[in-house]
């Protein structure tokens, strides 16, 4: 394994890493966001109606 280290700069190679990790999980929460059901900000945009409504 620490060959590996060998080829790549450890400091470069982790920033990338992290790098891509925070865009990753960016993406993923705005497109939760963009959907009715995950969009935790404005809420469900359906509102439920009550059973009991007599």
């Amino acid at each position: 394994m620490w060959r590996i280290w060998l080829l790549f700069d450890p400091r470069r190679s982790l920033i990338a890493l992290f790098t891509f990790l925070f865009v990753l999980a960016l993406l993923i929460h705005f497109i939760l966001l963009s959907t009715d059901k995950y969009n935790w900000i404005e809420g469900s945009k359906t509102h439920a109606t009550p059973a009991a409504q007599k």
